[in-house]
């Protein structure tokens, strides 16, 4: 049931003062705006601002209207507007058209915009054009880290995905580059930094350049080790079906900002409620981590000790029943309350579930992964998308094929795009021009290997240009080699009889025993070994890993005892639940506290949606 940590296990760090230090400088930016305010705010911004700073922090200085940004004309009838936005073009515009009504109305008011995290180049440049540039105060929050639970921090920048990976705009690396140095200040030094993909060697060397330029203080790391990894690195994994109970809940009732909302499928009433869901959720705490089938036996083991917990109350005299009702009796209610939610919860996640056939699902991945009964699992695709079931869920199972098998025969490729256009609309074109750029659903070039063009090569050019042109090939190619890193690997457990999800083995369990996720499979190498041995892997994932020591130096550093066994792993470009549960899982089974970093928390259907050609 319930896993228990290592006593050994460090704790983790005090992440409550990255949340003070966003409050502090945001206080401070609106104190630059004496008086009365209204304050504006970017949808995407409100659910971060409100962790950070309640709606009574921001009246205690001087806000007296909150709104959410809209693309619609303003109602504010304040003489002082600011503007807490992300730097986009279409915010910036929509403000300075606001800014250009006053002014033809001869109305004056002072305007503030705060951008968060950063403010770019391109926004400062629409204000200049729209004539504005001296009307308006610019600044930034630097507000790079959110702290979502005691093993979780998230940048909240879900388009970090589609502007680095698909557009291959690079902005957003300073910011992961800052977010880390951060981390370095406030809790570092590092001990050293793994990282592995093009993204990540490029935030590492941002980050670099950021604490060389900086005050040097020599101090102990506190923190053993970094891991730095690309989403692309591993989208096998973030394509999966989730079955821990709390990536079931963000892939149904979608957790945005460390909470939920359950509708009143849930609440059993005609209002929705919002939960948060962490660690200080007891219930929730003890099965977040569990595969789906385990939770129910989990929840009726808890209805039971809640009402053993009730029924000491009988027979307690008037001194017990005092001491009952003050110090356990709200705690109970508590539980009783959240235990009440989570059942409903499941009972909803079973519905949906069972409508859509799981567990025929689940068997078809499963075969993916494996590399079994492949026509089938493409008859079972085609029928998905002849029946319309989901154009995300049909899109992830062809990615998927496309994944395992490296790329699609050209016969499967022409056929199964054709039905997926006929049966969803052929504006979808954009989306496979989007896939086969990611390298998410290719289709395979008959001997056109990247080694057949490496000996094609090294018979014209000399061995050191091979290589740079191997890298260059290798990026165009983004060939996915699964099957042989699934090899090099283990990902695909040799269990005899049935796998035991209620104690597992391995990682493998947060996919019913069907794969360990690669990305952190490679944290788990890593951490034994560094990258010793692991050449041919990282060949197959087309290189760019490092290792670097404290300081970039090749000594060795003093570090505190329980350093080594904190870790921090930066994904880039977001992370799934079911690879936080499983880096829980390694973390449990090893002794070490891992520290999830993300860009942000995704799942399949919300990467999918990212790089559709026609957004849902």
């Amino acid at each position: 049931m319930a896993m228990n940590s290592r006593r050994d296990a460090p704790e983790s760090p005090d992440f409550s003062l990255l949340k003070r230090l966003a409050r502090d400088q945001l206080i401070y930016l609106l104190e630059q705006l004496p008086g009365k305010k209204d304050l504006f705010i970017e949808a995407d911004l409100m659910s971060p601002l409100d962790r950070i700073a309640n709606v009574s922090t921001l009246k205690q200085h001087e806000v007296d209207k909150l709104y959410k940004l809209e693309n619609k004309p303003i109602v504010s009838t304040c003489d002082q507007l600011c503007f807490l936005i992300r730097p986009r073009i279409h915010s910036v515009k929509w403000i300075a058209d606001i800014v250009n009504t006053d002014k033809a109305a001869g109305r004056f008011r002072r305007y503030k915009i705060i951008f968060s995290p950063q403010k770019f180049y391109a926004c400062e440049m629409i204000l200049e054009e729209q004539g504005i540039y001296g009307d308006v105060s610019c600044d930034k929050w630097e507000f790079y880290l959110l702290p979502l639970d005691d093993d979780i921090i998230s940048l909240e920048l879900p388009e970090f995905f589609r502007d680095y990976f698909l557009e291959g705009d690079q902005r957003w690396v300073s910011t992961a580059g800052k977010a880390l140095h951060l981390l370095h200040s406030v809790y570092g030094p590092f001990s050293k930094v793994y990282g592995i993909g093009r993204c990540a060697k490029m935030t590492y060397e941002m980050w670099r350049e950021l604490v060389e330029d900086g005050e040097q203080r020599p101090r102990q790391p506190e923190v053993g080790n970094v891991f730095l990894i690309d989403r692309d690195v591993d989208f096998v994994t973030s394509l999966c079906s989730q079955v821990v109970y709390e990536g079931l809940v963000d892939d149904i009732f979608r957790i945005k900002c460390g909470s939920v909302e359950f509708g009143p499928e849930v609440t059993s009433s005609d209002k929705s409620l919002k939960v948060m869901l962490n660690s200080s959720d007891k219930v929730f705490n003890e099965i977040r981590n569990e595969h789906f089938s385990n939770v129910f036996g989990f929840l009726s083991q808890k209805a039971k000790s809640l009402q053993t917990a009730y029924d000491k109350r009988r027979g307690m005299d008037i001194q017990q029943m005092k001491t009952f009702v003050s110090q356990e009796l709200k705690g109970l209610k508590q539980e009783h309350r959240l235990l009440s939610l989570h059942i409903s919860a499941c009972e909803s996640i079973m519905k949906k579930k069972t409508k859509q056939d799981f567990q025929e699902l689940l068997k078809t991945e499963h075969c993916l992964l494996e590399g079994f009964n492949i026509r089938e699992s493409i008859s079972y695709i085609e029928e998905h998308i002849n029946r319309q079931v989901s154009l995300t869920e049909s899109l992830r199972l062809l990615c998927l094929l496309s994944l395992t098998e490296n790329g699609l025969i050209p016969k499967d490729y022409r056929s199964l795009k054709a039905q997926y256009l006929q049966s969803y609309g052929t504006k979808h074109l954009l989306t496979f021009a989007n896939l086969r750029k990611l390298g998410l659903l290719v289709e395979q070039q008959p001997g056109d290997t990247i080694t057949a063009m490496e000996n094609k090569v090294g018979k014209l050019v000399t061995d050191k240009a091979v290589g740079k042109l191997t890298d260059a090939f290798n990026s165009l190619a983004k060939k996915s080699n699964f099957r042989a890193l699934s090899k090099k690997l283990a990902l695909i457990p040799k269990v005899d009889g049935e796998y035991d999800l209620c104690t597992p083995p391995d990682m493998a369990y947060i996919f019913s025993g069907a794969y360990v996720p690669l990305s952190c499979k490679l944290v788990e190498q890593v951490l034994d070994r560094g990258w010793t041995g692991l050449e041919e892997v990282t060949r197959l994932l087309n290189g760019n890993e490092f290792a670097v020591t404290a300081g970039g130096s090749g000594g060795e550093v003093k570090t505190k005892p329980d350093s080594q066994r904190l870790v921090f792993v930066m994904f880039l470009g977001g992370c799934t639940f079911s690879e936080i549960s499983a880096l829980r899982f390694l973390g449990r089974e090893r002794g070490y506290k891992f520290i999830i970093v993300t860009t942000a928390i995704t799942n399949s259907a919300r990467l999918l949606e990212s790089v559709l050609g026609s957004r849902v």
